[in-house]
């Protein structure tokens, strides 16, 4: 991917959409969801590809207070084989910041931020990508709350990002790039704002559940 193509650092908010209300169904069909709006991030990116963009962007992250977490991983199609994660996705509320691990390392600094309690990784199945992080380099997460979780607490049937998106939040992701080459060197155009995504959504998410009461699990 070129310079001219994928821009590393976006710096200037976009106007971004207003989200549309929620649908008050217990849970919309496959068929339903089809028929919705796709929505996707709109706003700046910043791709983190060496250690100083790595460094600048934990200083923001670290002064957050919730963060939408989501990670990237090449599939494999052979059985019994895995791979480890590729790319880290980190919502704030007007910035998605992309850490690519075929680019730079998964060092003490990005454990930390993830072991912190005093900033919320918001996602479903966090649980899961966290333990895979871990086998990578050792750590153990604080201050992660799981989407799916939150859910169930409230009644809500649906409980993958794409479902929840669909019930709460009235449109539709798209999910066309996830089982693309997450480990390529330079990501495409529809990878990165497949990725940004993921992470605005789960943020998005877990504000609008606050909303509708009951309290989410938080470990």
């Amino acid at each position: 991917m070129s310079a001219d193509t994928a821009p590393r650092f976006s710096r200037t908010p976009q106007k971004r959409q207003p989200l549309s209300p929620a649908v008050l169904q217990p849970c919309l069909s496959k068929e339903e969801i089809n028929l919705l709006p796709i929505q996707a991030w709109e706003g700046p990116v910043v791709l983190i590809q060496d250690e100083a963009d790595l460094a600048a962007a934990l200083e923001k992250l670290r002064q957050e207070t919730v963060l939408g977490f989501d990670t990237e991983t090449r599939p494999t199609f052979t059985k019994g084989k895995t791979c480890r994660p590729a790319l880290i996705q980190l919502a704030t509320a007007d910035t998605v910041y992309l850490i690519q691990l075929t680019h730079v390392s998964f060092c003490d600094d990005i454990a930390d931020l993830l072991a912190s309690p005093e900033v919320l990784k918001v996602g479903v199945a966090i649980h899961d990508d966290m333990k895979a992080l871990a086998r990578i380099h050792p750590f153990t997460a604080g201050g992660v709350v799981d989407l799916a979780v939150m859910a169930r607490a409230r009644g809500i049937q649906a409980q993958g990002l794409r479902t929840l998106a669909a019930n709460l939040m009235g449109f539709r992701i798209s999910k066309s790039a996830q089982c693309s080459n997450w480990e390529n060197r330079e990501l495409t155009p529809q990878q990165i704002k497949y990725a940004a995504t993921d992470a605005w959504v789960g943020r998005e998410l877990y504000f609008r559940m606050l909303r509708l009461g009951a309290a989410g699990k938080r470990a």
